[in-house]
């Protein structure tokens, strides 16, 4: 947990990924869990509070749902310690599917979904009145951008905030472009808390009526 100086007047519920399987704990040295560590850092800002959340154990174990139930855990907690102070979830992979998923607590204002672990069928009505962040790598080979394409235009059906972005010549790990994921994350997330202007780029991408806005690149052409 990061602490601001002074008062807590938002929070940031960060999500790490994880694997379908895998009922193992989640040691501090795991990847997937080290990954947001810098993302959680550059999240900082006065007033913001940012939780990085350890899930218990790696999979996703359906019908456990296990990240979901932690998620959920800490949303409850949130609130108890900071009552009507509004959540931003930031979720890469599994934690993208997490973040989603438990975007209907009443805390919950906005969703940064990283390389989202979709499958089809997946929920999108708890989005509603919510503002949604997605962004997939263009040379993604884990999870399918195609997928998360389609969930942001169910999404566009029930919020009009909804932007997606591709991040020309990254993949998963998010590490070739780093510095351009961290400052999309960070500007939709600092833009929906007030504490600046919505960046340009997300700003016209949610202006876009479906599907464009959808699938805007970042970084370039991909010709």
């Amino acid at each position: 947990m990061l602490k601001p100086q002074g008062a807590t007047n938002a929070v940031v519920l960060v999500l790490h990924g994880g694997r379908e399987h895998g009922t193992g704990p989640v040691r501090r040295h795991n990847l997937a869990y080290l990954r947001m560590v810098p993302l959680a850092r550059a999240l900082r800002a006065p007033g913001v509070e940012v939780w990085n959340l350890r899930y218990r154990v790696r999979g996703w174990n359906a019908p456990s749902l296990d990240p979901v139930k932690d998620a959920r855990w800490a949303l409850e907690k949130i609130t108890e310690l900071h009552p009507g102070r509004p959540v931003v979830l930031v979720g890469h992979s599994m934690g993208g599917r997490t973040a989603l998923r438990v975007a209907g607590h009443p805390s919950v204002v906005a969703v940064c979904a990283l390389a989202p672990w979709i499958v089809p069928g997946e929920p999108f009505e708890q989005l509603r009145g919510k503002a949604l962040l997605i962004a997939h790598g263009d040379q993604e080979r884990m999870t399918d951008p195609a997928k998360s394409l389609s969930f942001a235009r169910q999404a566009k059906t029930v919020t009009d905030r909804v932007a997606r972005f591709s991040v020309v010549g990254d993949g998963h790990a998010m590490l070739r472009r780093a510095r351009d994921w961290t400052r999309l994350v960070v500007s939709f997330v600092h833009g929906e808390l007030g504490l600046e202007p919505v960046a340009p780029d997300i700003a016209n991408a949610m202006r876009e009526a479906s599907p464009r806005g959808l699938d805007v690149p970042l970084g370039g052409s991909r010709g």
